[in-house]
């Protein structure tokens, strides 16, 4: 396995034990590929998947970190849509910085809070 790989999920595996998700406070975990961006509000305590957004599912083009605030303006608007006004953010190993800041960004942008 490439190091980095093992790095990420080290350091996602402690993200994971100290965060958890509920129906009223979801977790907001994502993931990033080289070309795309996901996101997913999860429910821990009940193994769901609340709402979702990706890159691929928004219709905007432009940089990177661009279509990354509009997926997290997308799933910060489906959950306000849910009248949820809290979440937990998970960046899943991932730096916080960039396009998993400028998700982070969208959301709150949305009128989500952290």
């Amino acid at each position: 396995m490439d190091l980095k790989v093992k790095r990420r999920k080290r350091i996602r595996l402690g993200i994971r034990r100290k965060i958890r998700g509920e129906a009223q406070k979801p977790r907001i975990s994502i993931f990033r590929s080289n070309n795309n961006i996901y996101a997913q509000a999860v429910d821990d305590i009940s193994g769901v998947t609340i709402a979702s957004a990706s890159s691929k599912s928004v219709t905007s083009s432009g940089k990177k970190s661009e279509v990354a605030k509009e997926v997290g303006k997308a799933l910060g608007q489906k959950l306000i849509d849910m009248n949820l006004t809290t979440a937990v953010f998970d960046r899943s190993g991932y730096l916080y910085h960039g396009r998993v800041k400028a998700l982070a960004d969208g959301v709150r942008e949305a009128g989500l809070k952290f």
